[in-house]
């Protein structure tokens, strides 16, 4: 049989894959001429189809050292080095194969490819726009061209080459996809999907495709969609790490902790170095209650990716947690290291700083976080909250208040909607409640007072709860509400929309900047009367809240100027407490065993200001044999706070410490402390009426501001005001003569829990009734602006600071924390 017959019969069995009896029969020609370079090319794309690219390699330099002006031989060979992974040989081959045929697109097109994938993107793109000179329809040339471009950073030039390729071919799934990623990355979620979706319809068994739709649907918020999507993918593809790590990210955001962990331990069974799968696994985990279980996730993340801010951020907020503050500086630190401008690295910092008692450069935090971004809301709502500490005037908190609403409420001014509300006076009201807290905090020892005794003939009560960790007394909450809506996965948006729905009338912030607090959703005025109550009683600044719940005693006549909203006095309290837990008896006067006396604050480091410190100072050289007692985390933390204590003369002989503690065993310290000193200028709210609890009697200072008047407030309701003091001088005389004085002290203690219960500070009922009285007098307002056709809204009392000038579903998740 001649060659060429072996040739033909050889070409027809390797056309039809059967490739066995093709070599068989190259080989058998070869034989015959051995000189063959057509046939040692043909061999040699047989071994390259077959994955064996140094065999088809060999022949390749074999025919061409028989041919070397053979373009078609340069340009398999290229093939072959670009399968091999060998992108700069392919490309020098390739450029060869065109030295000898410079019109050949598909060598031009080969050789664009060879550069993308080296990452020499200018010339792939000047090589894709050479493809297009010759043949302008080349849809693959346009989509990689629009790769390059997006590779370079040319987001507009990818745009506009993506929609090329789309008009060439408008089936091109591939295209489709790009396009639609770019425009997900670019914020133009709504446009991308619709792009991911026509990708989806066109190529519906991709696992590729469905992934990327999973991963947009999860970004706009349609979780169960994007879990149902992500499950078809892994059904399609059981190996494909990303599919169950965004199918867990679905699943977490559905709350679906439990199959999110499993997807997330599939995730990274598939891909060990996934580290972002770790560190999302360590938010599950420490969401769960699982703490030694997260520590080890995020750990394991931060060992995979040294530098990793949103892990090493996830690990400080753990450490907080625990009290390992120390720790937590540390990691933060080192996130600042990787990371300088990282806005939420320098607001956690502020956050543990804080902790610390480092309140200065708590602040300085802060304000770096807005120099970082200065739409970083939480750290902005963490400044204004800081300044409460150390302001002893109301303006400065006044104004970075004023300062937050021009910056973060302005632009959703012009979102507010007529309320279409009966504006009946008299008829039963939807009051709703927003809270994080809704659980074992100390928020609850107040809100279940008022939620136990509302007349629900009159008012319907309805609890927006973005509770993460629900526990016993988040049964307990619910119990007292009409109706009960789960919304820690609703954005401030859909919440609103949902109050909207549900007719609320009046709807109450009970977190208002602190942890986890919802500003955003007041600012876009869901329900016609929206108040301000409890989390701390000054103002928020934000002009959508119409009023605030105060006490004649918080809030003397003259002062509503230092307010945004209208103030409302409560008659007598501010506050309605209960202890709720079963907590520790009154124990005997301390003194009266030890032979000393022991003064003692359990109120966070951050109220433990210069001006404090000065006070109990006075109070500690008047009283030589006295000891302190104050409650602050182990670590740097306790040795500046000595350091700063023995400026004033305190020895550290003479000081102890508590470790921040679960609520029974808090109150046990009060077993230990014979008088409470309050702080100054911020006093202490819950912590003073927890020490009356436990028969430990407080003495207060009254500042300028709200929170600088909780003292007076409280003393005032327990009938006790010979404990507040107007000057430092008086502080001093009044704590030291309650000292010397063990008879009264004694006495003092035995009776004041009792005192406390029979105070309008414990009269639920009571206090009840003079919420909703203050609720019926809002509404009746709000109903006669309604029915005179003037804005049904509330003018502020002040609009001081006017003159201020005023960011995938996260695929890596890092909080950014508020208090």
């Amino acid at each position: 049989m001649e060659t060429t017959q072996i040739l033909e019969r050889a070409t027809a069995h390797h056309l039809a894959g059967e490739f066995g009896h093709a070599r068989e029969l190259y080989e058998r020609a070869l034989a015959i001429a051995p000189d063959d370079a057509n046939v040692m090319f043909r061999l040699g794309v047989l071994d390259m189809q077959s994955g064996a690219f140094n065999a088809a390699l060999d022949w390749l330099d074999r025919a061409l050292a028989r041919a070397p002006d053979c373009a078609r031989y340069h340009f398999v060979r290229g093939q072959v080095l670009a399968a091999a992974q060998r992108f700069t040989d392919a490309i020098d081959a390739y450029r060869r194969a065109l030295a000898l045929e410079a019109g050949s697109a598909d060598v031009l097109f080969a050789l664009a490819s060879a550069l993308q994938s080296a990452a020499e993107y200018p010339a792939a793109i000047d090589a894709y726009t050479s493809v297009l000179a010759l043949e302008p329809i080349h849809a693959d040339a346009l989509n990689n061209l629009g790769n390059c471009h997006r590779q370079q950073g040319g987001m507009d030039a990818a745009e506009a080459t993506y929609r090329r390729a789309i008009a060439v071919r408008p089936n091109d799934a591939n295209a489709l996809t790009n396009l639609g990623t770019l425009l997900e990355t670019a914020g133009r979620l709504d446009e991308a999907i619709v792009l991911l979706e026509a990708a989806v319809r066109v190529a519906p068994n991709s696992p590729c495709g469905l992934v990327n739709l999973g991963v947009a649907l999860n970004q706009r918020g349609e979780f169960a969609q994007a879990a149902a999507l992500l499950t078809r993918a892994l059904e399609f593809d059981p190996m494909f790490p990303e599919a169950a790590y965004n199918l867990a990210n679905a699943l977490h955001a559905l709350g679906r902790r439990r199959e999110a962990v499993s997807h997330y331990q599939r995730a990274i069974e598939q891909a060990p170095v996934h580290a972002d799968a770790y560190n999302n696994l360590g938010i599950v985990y420490q969401e769960s209650g699982s703490r030694e279980d997260a520590a080890q996730a995020f750990s394991a993340a931060i060992r995979l990716r040294p530098g990793f801010v949103a892990a090493l951020n996830n690990s400080a907020t753990l450490l907080r947690t625990l009290g390992r503050l120390a720790d937590a500086e540390s990691r933060l630190r080192e996130a600042l290291a990787a990371d300088p401008h990282h806005s939420v690295t320098h607001n956690n910092l502020g956050n543990v700083l804080k902790d610390q008692g480092c309140l200065e450069d708590g602040i300085d935090c802060y304000r770096r976080a807005l120099t970082c971004d200065p739409y970083n809301v939480v750290a902005h709502s963490n400044l204004a909250y800081a300044l409460s500490f150390q302001a002893e005037h109301p303006q400065p908190q006044l104004d970075e208040c004023r300062r937050w609403s021009v910056r973060h409420e302005a632009p959703y001014r012009g979102t507010h909607r007529p309320h279409p509300n009966d504006a009946t006076p008299s008829r039963r009201l939807r009051i709703g409640y927003v809270s994080p807290d809704f659980r074992e905090h100390c928020q609850t020892l107040f809100t279940l007072p008022l939620l136990s005794h509302h007349d629900h003939e009159q008012f319907e009560v309805f609890c927006y709860a973005s509770v993460v960790r629900p526990d016993g007394l988040t049964q307990r909450v619910a119990t007292h509400a009409d109706v009960w809506r789960d919304v820690r996965e609703l954005t401030d948006e859909r919440l609103a929309q949902m109050i909207r729905n549900d007719r609320i009338d009046i709807l109450i912030d009970l977190t208002m900047h602190m942890a986890d607090g919802r500003p955003l959703l007041f600012a876009r005025k869901p329900a016609p009367v929206q108040i301000a109550w409890l989390a701390y009683p000054g103002t928020t600044g934000i002009d959508a809240i119409d009023y605030r719940l105060t006490d004649p005693w918080l809030d003397p006549i003259g002062s509503d100027a230092w307010y945004s909203e209208s103030s409302v006095r409560l008659p007598d309290s501010f506050w309605c407490y209960d202890p709720l837990s079963d907590t520790p008896a009154v124990n005997a006067l301390p003194a009266l065993s030890n032979g000393y006396p022991t003064f003692g604050c359990l109120n966070n480091p951050c109220k433990l200001s210069d001006a404090t410190f000065r006070m109990w100072g006075g109070v500690m050289r008047e009283m030589t044999d006295a000891r302190l007692l104050l409650m602050a985390p182990h670590g740097p933390a306790r040795a500046r706070l000595l350091d700063r204590l023995g400026q004033q003369g305190i020895s550290a002989g003479r000081v102890s410490f508590a470790s921040f503690r679960p609520r029974s065993e808090y109150l046990r310290t009060y077993h230990q402390i014979d008088v409470g000193l309050d702080t100054f200028p911020y006093n202490g709210h819950t912590t003073s009426l927890d020490s009356n609890w436990m028969g430990v009697p407080v003495v207060t200072r009254v500042g300028n501001t709200v929170v600088g008047r909780a003292g007076l407030s409280q003393s005032a309701n327990l009938g006790l005001r010979e404990l507040v003091a107007d000057s430092d001088v008086q502080f001093v005389e009044i704590a030291v003569q309650l000292a010397r004085d063990l008879p009264r002290l004694n006495e003092m203690r035995g009776g004041l829990r009792a005192r406390l219960a029979a105070s309008p500070l414990m009269d639920g009922a009571r206090f009840a009734r003079h919420v909703e009285a203050a609720y019926r007098d809002v509404w009746q307002q709000w109903c006669e602006r309604a029915q005179h056709g003037a804005p049904a809204g509330c003018d502020s009392a002040v609009a001081a600071g006017s003159g201020y000038e005023p960011r995938p579903m996260a695929r890596t998740v890092v909080p950014t924390l508020r208090h």
